[in-house]
């Protein structure tokens, strides 16, 4: 599996907690973001990124999960986060994100006709909170805690990580 986290400011609990679960069902894990080394988490956790966007093959991966935070618009911006959301999806691969990051998803067109959730607050870089983005990119936001719609499972933020990857592994099974 593996688990992109913006390079700086990913919301601590959102990587660790799912990751310990799926750790705990023996499923190998691979951390990657938009540069390899370091990254800082909010809440003062560090992880390594063992991989750089720009180097991932989709096809190495039976899931990708995209973690939250306020650096999530660092991994929005990066075409390669949007072009691994499509091919994730187009492949019937399990889908992944908590947070602010279903943004990214409906940025890359994959939320289109989906029910999706997503942290509800403002998004400067799109001037609309992060629900009406989703509406905009076609999905339809249910406001619940934590959502799976086919292979995509999107959750609003830390207090729902643990349903969040408990949905993930009941698709990977």
């Amino acid at each position: 599996m593996l688990m992109i986290i913006p390079p700086e400011k990913f919301r601590d609990e959102e990587l660790f907690v799912p990751k310990e679960h799926f750790e705990g069902k023996g499923m190998e894990i691979t951390i990657a973001s938009t540069k390899t080394g370091e990254c800082s988490g909010m809440m003062g956790g560090t992880a390594n990124a063992e991989i750089a966007l720009g180097d991932v093959s989709v096809g190495d991966y039976d899931a990708v999960v995209f973690v939250g935070g306020q650096g999530v618009p660092l991994v929005r911006r990066e075409e390669k986060a949007l072009e691994i959301s499509r091919e994730t999806a187009a492949k019937g691969k399990v889908l992944g994100a908590i947070c602010w990051a279903p943004t990214i998803l409906a940025k890359a067109g994959v939320l289109e006709g989906k029910r999706a959730t997503v942290w509800n607050g403002p998004d400067a870089e799109f001037g609309i909170s992060t629900s009406e983005y989703l509406e905009k990119q076609g999905a339809n936001y249910s406001g619940e805690g934590f959502v799976a719609d086919g292979k995509i499972v999107t959750a609003d933020g830390p207090a729902h990580a643990k349903e969040f990857a408990e949905s993930i592994e009941e698709l990977l099974e």
